[in-house]
């Protein structure tokens, strides 16, 4: 159910015949008046903003600045406020998906109306939304005369600190989002340090600039996390260090002629978003990035179901099968995807992924002539897809395909329709894309305006089809999941492949910021559930940097619609750990953060979708943690049965990682757990009612 209500006031300040002026400072607060929001123009009309968190200032006076401009003179300043209006607005919305059942959508929200003193008298929309969990600001274009398009060459947006903050943060890179965080003081940000890499070739990191999400957190123990929502049409935006003036400043990402976006009124930029807690857990528990959003444009959805899928894929970064069939060691054979039906069928798992299947993997990586290496529809030979799929429906096990676009996205659009009909003749409504390499053409950039708009593409034509995306080496999650549903989850961040190849794997702190970063803004496919964590079989200087327990607890902490099971089938052979991911949901009605520090740790209970049972999750960095969780999110007057898979007392991330404790006990809301965490280690819990 739905429920909306509106409350709309306007104020026109200078309409004929009034002689007040305009105040001076507008001001907006959130809907508690836990957060206010100063905006004023200063004494050449260029637009600034403050914002307080109870209080405390949050935000010191910034500039919005506007847009430079090619050929045309900059809207930067010489504004006047022609007028300005105010609203309440709160509605209770129900995501298709997600971390629960009904979602608040409540800010009060600021439009100022803004009119250039001199010729050619332009105009421009400055709207803030601000909610007790942070607040969003854009910039809007109306429909005029003489301003048709713009070609924009900067957009010049500040987000002034009130300190110098400690920060997690990556570096801006144009291309991916694959770099490790850094733990450092705003003021010792050296993001081109990173610029070099020797498993990323794609990089470019132009300036001394972060990726976003960026978080932060102040001496008055203030967390801030500065993102953008509903990205669209626009070139990502990357946060540039300015160190004397203690400073963000918006950098967009550029195209082969410079340019940041092209576009054409009216227009609006994505949503600037800054999140604020008191704790660090408020920001866990902040929706604010989805909110931002527009509402769900499918009007049919009942094909949109999270999964959890098994996959030949990891014995490729084992190096154990390879994705071409010339290498003589092919995993996309019709036996091998047999074997793994075979395998989710008896485990409880629904869906099937198969990497390597089409033509054209021998010729995909590390060449320039890379147009039309995929079709999208012709198989190996020695892969029947029409018989997997098949199978498949007959062991309750649906197929997820895989569309590696080799970075190649002018190939991949002109078989959108072809390979999404072969989809819809199959029955799979699952689709994993993968854009590894530098872009073709040359000079565009996996986060520029001319990609985001690719990935829109695929996923409206994907919605067209029925078909769900799960994207790898995509566009950063900033909420578009609420109104394309059908793009379920993302890998834009450094996933756990990397642990089988990277020369720097991912330490054990990783798992612990990226809640904070990257799951703000879209559903995480890390690809958990190792359980052979030393891989000295096939590599003997690569492993996965954590317990076993806390590859269990990996899904419930790393929210993603679409978990994979992602180790071998013969490695969870007699493992009595598996159950724990046979059993856990992927779909909730409820979350709960338990406890949580940016970097250190981090606990989560959910409420299993339109059921009793509730799942725990708790991991750790490299430290040990102990931790009493109270169970007061349990039902009152009734007992659970806690199934607990804890690290054993002697286990640790590196020198005894698979050393699992599986235990039961009765509980209910009054009880207080007792977690262990092993260094690098993690709990998971299944509470099922009695």
């Amino acid at each position: 159910m739905r429920t909306t209500t509106f409350l709309f006031s306007a104020l026109l300040l200078l309409a004929m015949g009034c002689n007040r002026q305009a105040p001076a400072t507008f001001t907006v607060f959130s809907p508690a008046k836990k957060i206010s929001v100063d905006v004023w123009l200063n004494a050449d009309g260029v637009p600034a903003y403050r914002v307080a968190y109870n209080g405390k200032i949050a935000l010191d006076s910034s500039l919005l600045g506007g847009f430079d401009l090619r050929d045309a003179p900059a809207l930067h300043g010489g504004w006047r406020v022609k007028s300005h209006q105010t609203r309440d607005f709160s509605e209770t919305w129900q995501p298709v998906y997600g971390q629960e059942k009904e979602i608040l959508n409540h800010y009060q929200e600021l439009t100022l109306n803004l009119e250039e003193q001199q010729a050619p008298n332009r105009l421009m929309n400055l709207v803030f939304r601000v909610y007790d969990d942070g607040l969003g600001f854009r910039y809007e274009i109306p429909a005029q005369p003489g301003l048709d398009s713009v070609i924009i060459m900067d957009e010049n947006t500040e987000f002034k600190l009130s300190g110098d903050h400690l920060t997690w943060w990556q570096p801006g890179d144009w291309d991916i989002y694959e770099h490790l965080y850094s733990t450092t003081k705003f003021s010792e940000i050296d993001a081109t340090s990173k610029r070099k890499h020797p498993d990323l070739a794609q990089t470019y990191i132009p300036e001394n600039a972060v990726n976003t999400p960026v978080t932060q957190k102040t001496a008055d123990l203030l967390y801030l996390v500065f993102h953008e929502a509903a990205l669209i049409n626009y070139s990502s935006m990357t946060l540039k260090v300015d160190k004397d003036g203690l400073k963000w400043m918006s950098e967009l990402v550029g195209s082969p002629d410079d340019s940041k976006a092209k576009l054409k009124a009216p227009f609006h930029t994505p949503w600037r978003t800054v999140q604020i807690g008191e704790k660090a857990a408020d920001i866990l528990a902040s929706r604010l990035i989805l909110n931002l959003n527009e509402p769900n444009k499918l009007e049919d959805v009942s094909w949109i179901k999270p999964v959890k899928y098994v996959g030949i894929w990891w014995e490729m970064h084992l190096n154990k099968n390879s994705w071409d069939m010339a290498s003589g060691r092919h995993g996309a054979t019709t036996a091998n995807a047999k074997r793994l039906i075979d395998f989710a069928s008896a485990n409880n798992i629904p869906a099937m992924l198969v990497e390597g299947w089409n033509t054209g993997w021998e010729h995909w990586i590390g060449f320039d002539d890379r147009e039309g290496v995929f079709d999208f529809v012709t198989p190996y030979p020695d892969y029947d897809l029409d018989e997997v799929v098949r199978y498949g429906k007959e062991k309750g096990v649906g197929l997820i395909i895989h569309h590696e676009t080799s970075a190649a996205p002018r190939t991949y659009e002109q078989q959108l329709d072809t390979a999404y009909a072969l989809c819809r003749r199959l029955g799979v409504h699952a689709i994993k894309t993968g854009y590894v390499g530098t872009i073709i053409p040359k000079n565009e950039y996996h986060q520029g305006q001319w990609m985001i708009n690719h990935f829109q593409k695929v996923t409206e034509k994907a919605a067209e089809y029925q078909i769900c995306i799960d994207g790898h080496e995509t566009i950063k999650g900033t909420g578009l999941q609420r109104t394309w549903p059908n793009f379920w989850s993302r890998e834009t961040f450094r996933g756990q492949e990397f642990e089988a190849w990277s020369s720097d794997m991912n330490p054990p702190e990783h798992l612990t910021i990226l809640p904070f970063t990257m799951g703000l803004g879209s559903g995480l496919d890390y690809t958990p559930g190792i359980f052979e964590i030393k891989f000295d079989k096939y590599k003997d200087k690569n492993q996965v940097n954590t317990t076993l327990a806390k590859q269990l607890a990996l899904y419930v902490t790393l929210y993603s619609p679409v978990q994979m099971v992602a180790d071998l089938p013969e490695h969870y052979e007699g493992n009595p750990a598996l159950q724990f991911i046979r059993d856990v949901a992927v779909d909730w009605d409820e979350t709960r953060v338990i406890n949580a520090e940016v970097g250190d740790y981090v606990t989560f209970a959910r409420k299993a979708k339109g059921s009793e049972e509730w799942f725990l999750g708790s991991i750790t960095d490299e430290k040990p943690r102990d931790f009493q969780v109270k169970l007061d999110f349990l039902s009152p007057g009734a007992t659970y049965t806690a199934q607990i898979y804890a690290d054993a007392p002697d286990a640790h991330w590196d020198d005894n990682p698979t050393a699992v404790a599986i235990s039961s006990q009765d509980v209910n809301n009054n009880t207080t757990l007792n977690l262990k965490l092993a260094p690098g280690g993690g709990v998971a819990v299944r509470f099922v009612k009695k």
